[in-house]
């Protein structure tokens, strides 16, 4: 919060006094609760359609509501063991999935191996790494979000990684460990140090169709290996009718709240930039809608030199940021059908 006002009193392009108050008091009466949304981006004078910006109860309502989300099927779309499980055995393509922890419990290969020791646990990733001919193994909690709790395992340097992370990390939690995805090059050209995934939200309309109604690519910086804007990365919105990239990268307001229109590392422009199998990620998506059919999905997918891939899928996606690359997120019809379905 502290960050957040910092942003709003150093920004220099904000909007008057009297348009930011008049505003903030029409917010309070239409939606019925106090806009505090407005200061994460709605006083900045190029954002447009304050009404038609989901306020933060609306977006609670479309992430929680039992109307649009099955309990049992939200469990298993967000627990990202439970999903690549599930995705497994539909033939959905996300990458590998080398084995799972619980604690001290390694599942590999259908067999149970003990992580009592460093020295287990070393000779389990031993045999993991030759037996599986890979580079590295992404590590990830299965309920956790925002890139939060990720590392690596890398063949090259296993021993000294488990060494850190073996007593306060692995054995003290559970993780799911898949392969490393190779990403397209042309992502890799904007940044290569983390892998760039989309974010493309599905709804599942009153009259059964799925549709997508948005949608970003997210991207690292520097030397993080995860791309997420909850994590100190940024998003730009993808024109969802050519998978073109918008004009600007936004940065959330706890790490600057910056418009930028090149990558701060690659310097490459984003506007007119054409994501490659964009096409095909969409139809990926929609086709997985038919074995998760939850009413609203954001999907993470990484494009590979052959094509995309689902990393995974969240029942409660960050709907703040489809506000700002749409300038108000209920301009789009679904959302707005949606959100009547549930007031």
């Amino acid at each position: 919060m502290q960050n957040r006002l910092k942003v709003f009193i150093k920004y220099p392009n904000k909007k008057s006094v009297f348009t930011i108050l008049k505003e903030v008091i029409i917010l309070a009466i239409k939606k019925r609760e106090i806009p505090y949304y407005y200061f994460k981006f709605l006083y900045r004078k190029d954002a447009k359609n304050f009404l038609e910006h989901l306020s933060l109860k609306e977006q609670q309502k479309l992430q929680t509501h039992k109307k649009l989300h099955n309990p049992a099927l939200t469990n298993a779309v967000n627990n990202k063991l439970f999903f690549a499980l599930m995705s497994r055995l539909n033939n959905i393509k996300t990458p590998k999935l080398i084995g799972h922890n619980f604690y001290n419990s390694f599942f590999y290969n259908g067999q149970l191996h003990n992580l009592s020791t460093l020295t287990s646990a070393i000779k389990t990733f031993e045999l993991i790494f030759n037996t599986e001919n890979i580079e590295a193994i992404f590590v990830r909690p299965p309920a956790d979000y925002g890139g939060r709790g990720c590392f690596k395992i890398t063949a090259k340097n296993y021993k000294e990684e488990l060494k850190e992370k073996y007593h306060n990390t692995i054995v003290n939690g559970n993780f799911v460990f898949t392969e490393i995805i190779k990403q397209h090059e042309l992502i890799n050209k904007i940044h290569s140090n983390s892998l760039n995934t989309l974010r493309i939200i599905t709804v599942i309309t009153q009259e059964g169709t799925t549709k997508i109604v948005a949608a970003i690519i997210r991207f690292g910086v520097g030397n993080s290996i995860v791309d997420n804007s909850a994590s100190g990365g940024f998003f730009v919105g993808i024109n969802i009718n050519d998978g073109t990239l918008q004009k600007h990268g936004y940065y959330f307001p706890e790490y600057g709240g910056h418009l930028i229109t090149k990558h701060p590392d690659s310097n490459i422009t984003f506007e007119g930039f054409k994501i490659p199998y964009f096409k095909e990620a969409c139809n990926t998506v929609i086709n997985a809608v038919n074995y998760f059919p939850d009413r609203l999905i954001g999907w993470d997918i990484a494009i590979t030199p052959n094509g995309p891939v689902i990393i995974e899928a969240n029942t409660s996606p960050h709907l703040q940021s489809m506000n700002m690359i749409t300038n108000g997120f209920l301009q789009n019809k679904h959302i707005k059908s949606l959100l009547h379905e549930v007031d």
